[in-house]
């Protein structure tokens, strides 16, 4: 399981009010989600986002309500994955949860730069720097949690075990 792409990076504590704005709340839609991602704090996020391309950020990533629309909407703006010093624990699970993976590592968000590309390979445990030629290693996700992720999620995952 690998993901690559370039990184959109953000400071401390954005919270799921920002990732996805209280006023569209009233849908559960993931493509009109996605269509409003992060536009309070970033309004050219649409424009900028490729499918693959990683978010990158400070600590306590997530915090705020315990919706799944914000990592939803992350998931179908194209995102492969989350990158952050820390996080908000029920936005890790949710994200988990939906499919979107997310690793915490202080060290590469503090030697990534916005732009920069990264190489994720979620089994070895391995993320590069492609654009600074440096690899860290991290803790690779559990065979099960790759699985999970895999499938789209946890609903997903359970529907095609039954």
């Amino acid at each position: 399981m690998n993901a690559k792409g370039k990184v959109l990076k953000y400071g401390s504590n954005v919270d799921t009010d920002v990732i996805i704005p209280a006023r569209y709340l009233n849908t559960s839609d993931p493509k009109e989600l996605a269509a409003h991602c992060m536009e309070d704090l970033d309004p050219d996020f649409r424009n900028k986002v490729e499918d693959g391309d990683i978010i990158v950020a400070e600590q306590n990533f997530g915090s705020g309500s315990s919706r799944e629309h914000a990592p939803i909407a992350i998931k179908e703006s194209g995102i492969s994955c989350v990158i952050a010093s820390s996080f908000a624990r029920i936005f890790y699970r949710n994200s988990i949860n939906i499919g979107l993976p997310i690793i915490e590592s202080p060290e590469v968000v503090a030697e990534t730069d916005d732009g920069d590309v990264l190489e994720v390979d979620f089994t070895k445990g391995e993320i590069t720097n492609v654009t600074k030629g440096k690899t860290y290693t991290i803790q690779p996700f559990p065979e099960f949690i790759q699985e999970l992720i895999s499938a789209g999620g946890l609903i997903k995952y359970n529907k095609a075990k039954m």
